[in-house]
């Protein structure tokens, strides 16, 4: 009996170094993807435009890769069931980065003059592929995450590998912005786009290079993995509100964000690199956060991160109406928007790993995913139409599509976030969180109890549970 306890322990530990050794390299494998994403994901809209797109174009752009992304999501989900994991993922990725060869073939052409014609729409083909192929492989990389974390330590790991990967990015593409801008001031800004595409297939073939070795339980595919549909949201009803929730706020998100890009580069001029240091500089603070969102979703749950991230988000567009300056641009909104992210997306992946069983997961991610990819498709349209086809007299058109965009974000805030409830037990929230968290109730809550004691003569500091 000692000698198989012995045995058991010795293959607990060594189970738990296998799967710490992973963890550590899952950080690498992290910082090349987005080494690949720093030097290629903010530039396809300004590559687009030099290939003569439009404000519906991006649009287009925007919201067919919100869209495929998470139907390849639900396939990817259905396959757990029939091939290991790993496989899906290891595969996926490895085409997603032969893809961006032909994306930089599609600069040289360009700078060659040849096929003009065809070019934005091959882009638009080849990108829209690319992001399918990360949506097939996501569902089998989160549920194969979701196995190596323990769950106490989710937020402060995820926290830490997106400060890592997120520092990396930020590198990544400030090197690419003085690149491209040193070749734009030379008229050779299209050969930029191609070296930068073709380092973006480099990082990701290396990030395919580190999964293909990064250890996985479960060997053998998982017939559990293979979900009813009607079972899964009967036995979910928190997690499909939670899903219904990120249609509609999606929906409101993608009216105006694929459109901050034409607005900086065509309204407010700014040169390519003012362009990305102003994008990336939301990307620095929410490195910053990164560690105090980890801490708090772990001691005082995913839910107060969503509201916190949720009403920035809804205030962000609301400040570019009114901001010009790059400086003050980098200091308000991007801060703003630096917080709102880093709470969302530690928020958003272990909310999911909470609410659902291990083997749910998969289908959990591909669900919401893909009502998160409908709403940011209308969304990226309405906005796309607004700003190429609807004449406002009254107004600058960005600045109607913004202030809509944040009435949207607004009123599905309150209509759908205090129907979910979190999944797990945690800590009361500090007043300061509450008060963020649940104005109005708080408001309401202060005034019962100021007419109360006001009535009685009588006045008491009053404290409040968000």
């Amino acid at each position: 009996m000692k000698k198989e306890n012995k045995k058991e322990k010795k293959e607990s530990a060594s189970l738990r170094k296998k799967k710490d050794e992973a963890l550590k390299l899952s950080i690498i494998e992290g910082a090349a993807a987005s080494a690949s994403s720093g030097v290629s994901a903010s530039y396809i809209t300004p590559f687009a435009l030099k290939l003569a797109a439009q404000p519906i174009h991006i649009g287009i752009i925007s919201s067919l890769a919100s869209l495929i992304s998470p139907l390849a999501q639900l396939k990817g989900s259905s396959l757990m069931s029939k091939y290991h994991r790993k496989s899906i993922a290891v595969k996926a990725v490895l085409i997603q980065a032969l893809l961006w060869i032909p994306i930089s073939i599609l600069a040289l052409l360009a700078w060659k003059g040849i096929a003009t014609d065809y070019l934005l729409y091959s882009l638009i083909i080849v990108y829209t592929l690319l992001i399918a192929l990360g949506g097939l492989a996501h569902p089998s990389w989160f549920c194969w995450m979701g196995d190596l974390v323990k769950e106490k330590e989710r937020g402060r790991y995820f926290s830490k590998r997106g400060r890592i990967t997120g520092l990396v990015d930020l590198i990544a593409a400030l090197i690419s912005v003085i690149l491209l801008q040193t070749l734009e001031n030379e008229n050779y800004a299209l050969i930029g786009f191609a070296i930068l595409f073709f380092f973006s297939f480099i990082f990701r073939f290396v990030s395919f290079k580190l999964l293909e070795v990064q250890y996985s339980p479960h060997l053998r595919p998982k017939k559990s993995y293979k979900i009813n549909w009607k079972e899964f949201q009967k036995n979910n009803k928190n997690f499909k509100k939670f899903a219904v929730y990120q249609m509609f706020f999606n929906l409101a998100i993608m009216i105006a964000s694929p459109f901050f890009a034409i607005y900086m580069l065509e309204e407010l001029k700014f040169s390519y690199i003012t362009f990305v240091i102003v994008g990336l500089s939301s990307t620095v603070f929410y490195l910053l956060f990164m560690a105090w969102v980890g801490k708090t979703s772990d001691k005082y749950g995913n839910l107060k991160l969503l509201y916190i991230s949720n009403i920035a988000f809804a205030l962000n567009p609301l400040l570019w109406i009114f901001i010009k300056s790059p400086l003050m641009l980098i200091l308000i909104p991007q801060l703003v928007s630096g917080v709102a992210n880093a709470a969302f997306v530690i928020a958003f992946s272990n909310f999911t790993y909470d609410s659902l069983r291990e083997e749910e997961r998969g289908a959990g991610i591909a669900y919401v995913n893909l009502l998160v990819g409908i709403g940011s498709f209308f969304g990226a349209i309405i906005g796309g139409i607004l700003l190429n086809y609807v004449t406002i007299s009254f107004m600058n058109k960005f600045f109607f599509v913004f202030a809509l965009a944040a009435s949207m974000r607004f009123i599905t805030i309150f209509i759908f976030l205090p129907r979910i409830k979190e999944e797990k037990r945690v800590c009361k929230a500090p007043y300061l969180m509450s008060l963020i968290i649940h104005p109005f109730r708080t408001i309401q809550h202060e005034s019962k109890h100021f007419s109360f004691h006001a009535h009685n003569g009588k006045f008491k500091n009053l404290k409040h549970v968000a």
